[in-house]
């Protein structure tokens, strides 16, 4: 297939758009030559980004609250009439430890990264399986398999994130559909940026240093690597990827 186009006459969804990860795979996405129904908090900043791009619906709207899901499956198909690609890409990661939970942080963590991915994939399926080539594509982590300091919620949500993906993809066998999921390492965006706010500048350059070394590519990831990685899940030609957690870490997680 042409590196041009590789995404033309889809249309997507695409969750937490309004910066990082998002912000980037909706841009990728369109050069793809697809339409995308882009979604986040604040239409204000999804009009910042998004608004000189004709390709682009923006609808500010929280995922986690009640209704949501079907209000943005919605708002896509009356936008454009169909649709192919569901990345779950939203999240939160309040720096939590585990003796100083709040019941507030650990149920916005689970909600938003978990139970809103679940729930909008459920009101996506029939639109989905219409093409025949559906795509959920969910974003993990890295610490999906493995642990960290201070983040309670945010881990045990992002292994939730890892076994429905794997739900999804056993009981949506036979639609069209795959899912899969992403496991970005330490990537430069809002979300590390809220984890790293409380450090030092000594603390922040140190923390830095450690995960630009852990991973063998020598530096930290950026949105771009995440975007393009969602790409190459949401084409046609990925239809035998299924069920899998794609590990985008630079090789930090294979390093001990």
């Amino acid at each position: 297939m042409p590196l041009e186009n590789r995404l033309q006459g889809k249309v997507a969804i695409i969750t937490g758009a309004a910066s990082g990860i998002g912000e980037a795979a909706v841009t990728l996405f369109t050069e793809q030559g697809a339409k995308v129904l882009a979604n986040d908090l604040s239409q204000e900043k999804l009009e910042g980004c998004f608004g000189d791009n004709p390709n682009v619906v923006c609808l500010g709207q929280d995922i986690a609250e009640d209704g949501a899901p079907q209000t943005i499956i919605d708002a896509a198909i009356a936008a454009f009439g169909h649709l192919e690609i569901l990345f779950n890409n939203a999240g939160v990661c309040p720096p939590e430890p585990l003796m100083e939970q709040t019941r507030e942080n650990w149920d916005r963590a689970i909600n938003v990264n978990v139970y809103a991915a679940n729930m909008l994939t459920v009101a996506a399926v029939p639109h989905l399986k219409v093409s025949g080539q559906g795509r959920v594509i969910n974003t993990a982590s890295i610490q999906s398999k493995r642990s960290a300091e201070a983040l309670t919620a945010y881990t045990v949500s992002k292994h939730g994130i890892s076994g429905l993906t794997k739900q999804q993809a056993l009981e949506l066998a036979g639609t069209g559909i795959t899912c899969n999921a992403l496991e970005p390492g330490f990537v430069t965006t809002g979300i590390s940026k809220a984890y790293t706010d409380d450090m030092t500048e000594q603390e922040r350059d140190d923390f830095e240093a450690y995960w630009s070394g852990k991973a063998p590519v020598g530096r930290l990831g950026e949105p771009i690597d995440i975007a393009n990685a969602a790409l190459f899940l949401a084409q046609d030609a990925s239809e035998f990827i299924n069920g899998a957690s794609l590990a985008v870490d630079g090789g930090a997680s294979a390093r001990l």
